[in-house]
């Protein structure tokens, strides 16, 4: 399946690529959060987290470790976020892994609009088991 990042990584659609290698390539977000925002995208189009070989989500976190200090010393940003977007669920627009590494600054105004929940007694004890490995 040819997804979006498929074609940018083929030249069909313009991009400005910060790196790329056998396994990933890192482009800046055409719609970005902040300027700077990055994407670590899988060359091979994984739809989920879960699809991706090991060895190379290995890979993918060793170049999102170094685009995150790479954009902590040039822009200078307070903080980054990391985010997996892991199913149409969560909020994923293109089914092709990628990593966001999006700069952040104090006092910018950004804010994730998850809320929390909490467990009923012995509620966290039961989704504990069921889900141990």
């Amino acid at each position: 399946m040819k997804t979006i990042f498929t074609r940018i990584r083929e030249g069909e659609i313009p991009s400005v690529k910060l790196h790329e290698d056998e396994l990933c390539l890192v482009i800046l977000d055409n719609n970005p959060v902040h300027k700077g925002h990055l994407l670590v995208i899988s060359n091979e189009p994984y739809p989920t987290f879960e699809q991706c070989p090991l060895a190379t989500l290995t890979h993918l976190m060793d170049i999102a470790q170094q685009a995150d200090k790479r954009l902590r010393h040039v822009l200078g940003c307070d903080g980054t976020n990391l985010i997996i977007n892991n199913g149409p669920a969560s909020g994923q627009e293109v089914p092709h892994l990628h990593i966001h590494i999006i700069p952040r600054y104090n006092n910018d105004g950004k804010r994730f609009a998850l809320t929390k929940e909490t467990y009923a007694e012995g509620e966290m004890a039961k989704y504990g088991k069921q889900l141990e490995f």
